[in-house]
């Protein structure tokens, strides 16, 4: 006892329980958890020395010094009758299968997919899609389609003087509007015989909707049943404007002023013009259907200088696509604008509320007004163009009137 080593309790001792060694007892071995497959392997002793005298005596070898399977094979049970041998489905280390089992031969059907798309697939999803984009008569459309973009990106294409692209006009512009007159707007066209057929003539409408989306479905209207494109006279706001202005431009509309106007009514050009301006589209809802002031009548000198009809033209169903219910004008003048619309939709349900209502719209073009009658510098004469001006907005508002009691409803 006086050798022995004592290890209090609660203190750290050395491994394998006090008694020196640097691995663990037997006992602790114990209880570890053991491989599934496989034992530990014995540490085989080690031979005793030998005296010089005596003779080693050899030692018969071992079968395998490979640890042995925890799985012990299974001898055959010998019966009367028959064998019975060992379970076939749970190989040992000493067992080699003598035969494969057979296989049935590999189709294209239990083949692995190969990645990505085959072509044929791809092809016929870009048939159904020119289908559905371009109807029944889908390919003379498309190659028309892929013609056009041949054209932009060689640069073959051709614009007038004031930046007029008809190539984009009529397969962008006008072909996005469209769906939008027919479809939400329900448009019904009156009096397009009214508007000539070629040479020049001023079409002079009403402006209301909040947004100017009567300038676009009027183009739109002219061009399905006269076959003729309308050049809108537009105020310098739409043309500072980083993206609009460029459509404009490419749309065929120019700056309102009575240079530009003549210049291409003596072309042959139709021009369309709102003589109410911001004051039309950014009136309130109560005043829906009064026409505003058409300023001092500067087109009406621009179509007595050229002789040109004029053609009195009256757009109802606009004003209820936005109703205009408040603006805030300190907030306008801040960002530069002539107005920031309040309406029943906008913007409290935000960019739900930019989504026009579908109103029924009714666009009727009145009985020309000519111009060719008057002397030389008639218009010259402010009391003379005054007249004509009164006379056209006359035309207009009692034409709204008579729509406005034929139209059953607002949405219908």
């Amino acid at each position: 006892m006086g050798d022995a080593e004592i290890i209090p309790i609660g203190t750290r001792g050395k491994p394998g329980r006090g008694t020196g060694e640097t691995k663990p007892s037997a006992n602790s071995r114990s209880l570890a958890a053991k491989p599934a497959t496989r034992a530990p392997a014995k540490k085989s002793p080690s031979p005793r020395p030998k005296a010089p005298s005596q003779r080693a005596t050899p030692t018969p070898p071992r079968a395998s010094s490979a640890p042995e399977e925890v799985v012990p094979t299974p001898e055959p049970v010998e019966t009367a009758a028959t064998t019975v041998e060992p379970d076939a489905t749970r190989p040992t280390p000493d067992d080699q299968p003598t035969s494969l089992p057979t296989r049935s031969p590999v189709t294209a059907d239990h083949r692995h997919p190969t990645p990505g798309i085959p072509p044929l697939e791809w092809l016929s999803a870009l048939t159904s899609a020119s289908k559905e984009l371009f109807g029944a008569n889908w390919e003379p459309k498309l190659a028309e389609f892929l013609a056009f973009l041949r054209r932009r990106l060689t640069g073959d294409y051709t614009v007038d003087a004031y930046g007029f692209d008809q190539e984009v006009t009529e397969q962008f512009l006008l072909a996005a509007v469209r769906p939008i007159a027919k479809k939400w707007f329900r448009v019904e066209v009156r009096g397009a015989e009214n508007i000539p057929a070629e040479g020049g003539a001023l079409v002079v409408s009403n402006h209301s909707g909040t947004v100017p989306l009567d300038g676009l479905i009027t183009a739109v209207s002219i061009r399905d049943h006269t076959d003729r494109f309308l050049r809108p006279l537009g105020a310098d706001l739409v043309f500072r404007l980083p993206v609009i202005g460029d459509l404009a431009r490419k749309g065929g509309a120019t700056l309102a002023c009575n240079e530009d106007a003549e210049r291409m009514l003596r072309g042959g050009e139709l021009v369309g013009v709102w003589p109410e301006g911001f004051k039309g589209i950014g009136k309130p809802f109560s005043e829906r259907y009064k026409l505003q002031r058409f300023g001092r009548g500067g087109f009406v000198s621009a179509a007595i200088r050229t002789g040109v009809p004029i053609i009195p033209t009256s757009v109802v169903g606009a004003e209820e696509i936005y109703p205009l219910v408040g603006n805030i004008p300190s907030l306008a003048r801040l960002l530069g604008i002539p107005y920031l619309p309040i309406t029943p939709l906008f913007p409290l349900l935000g960019p739900l509320g930019l989504v026009p209502l579908p109103s029924k719209w009714l666009i009727e073009f009145g009985e020309p007004i000519r111009t060719d009658d008057y002397d030389v510098g008639a218009a010259e004469d402010p009391m003379l163009v005054f007249n004509v001006t009164d006379q056209v907005r006359e035309s207009i508002q009692q034409t709204l009137y008579s729509l406005l009691m034929k139209r059953k409803s607002v949405f219908s």
